[in-house]
């Protein structure tokens, strides 16, 4: 993170502050690290069963947004994180996420580099994966991102599709986004609705993975679940293409798509 260019100004470990970690001051609480240096938001990088803590403890500080790589996080412990960030007004990004980026300026977590460059596009991705190899070869063909956010994939969690509607309507840097999610769940079809409700003006394009996934297997993330007709493949098309939304069937597809809407004629 720090040599992408974001301004780490803090580490915080419950073994108490001692000196530094390669020129990064420690702290022994989150309280202690925003009140001696003003931070405003905390990267989180703690086990599952340690996570909650970890966020009630930066919301306690007056962080203001957080973003929490971890995986595991047991769900009951999710559902308590997303009531007291909801009542704090904190953003919330994770669990399960490669966190988030806005290329050229700062990076929160370990999307990673040769997928990065400043442009168009606002990415929103459930699979860490799968948006890696999106984003490298949309770089690739001179299609940059303008802010990266890795939702994760849990069923329980902090930002979802839907959430991030508004800002990318908002953001001037934007010109289109690309949602991408996978079988299971209703986080797309709430996009679909949440753009219906915006009123959203800019085009809007998914990659949806698990087309050809057997019925009856459970598989992916935590939040991939497929009940009856709902978070199937079909469904989430569907309820996308209602909403004027792309959508593509491969990555090759999706590549070339984005590249003809989106590349300035030369």
């Amino acid at each position: 993170m720090r040599a992408y260019g974001t301004n780490i100004v803090a580490g915080v470990s419950p073994r108490g502050a001692s000196g530094d970690v390669d020129g990064v001051p420690l702290f022994a609480s989150c309280a202690d690290a925003v009140r001696t240096t003003g931070a405003r938001t905390s990267v989180l990088f703690v086990g599952a069963e340690q996570l909650l803590a970890a966020i009630e403890e930066a919301v306690a500080a007056g962080v203001k947004l957080i973003v929490t790589p971890t995986e595991g996080m047991p769900v009951h412990d999710a559902l308590k994180a997303k009531r007291l960030t909801l009542a704090a007004d904190v953003t919330w990004i994770g669990p399960s996420t490669p966190g988030m980026v806005v290329p050229g300026q700062a990076k929160l977590g370990f999307l990673p580099d040769t997928a990065l460059a400043p442009g168009p596009l606002g990415i929103m991705s459930k699979s860490g994966t799968l948006s890696y190899e999106s984003g490298y070869r949309l770089v690739q063909r001179g299609i940059g991102q303008s802010v990266w956010v890795g939702v994760g994939g849990d069923p329980v969690k902090g930002v979802r599709f839907a959430d991030l509607v508004p800002f990318y309507a908002a953001d001037r840097q934007t010109r289109a986004v690309l949602i991408i999610g996978e079988i299971g769940g209703t986080e797309e079809e709430e996009f679909a609705a949440a753009l219906k409700v915006e009123r959203f003006a800019k085009p809007a394009f998914a990659l949806i993975a698990g087309r050809s996934a057997p019925e009856g297997i459970s598989m992916g993330h935590a939040g991939a679940l497929v009940h009856g007709a709902h978070g199937t493949y079909s469904a989430k098309k569907a309820a996308l293409e209602a909403a004027g939304v792309t959508v593509f069937g491969s990555l090759d597809a999706m590549v070339e798509g984005i590249v003809a809407r989106l590349a300035t004629p030369k």
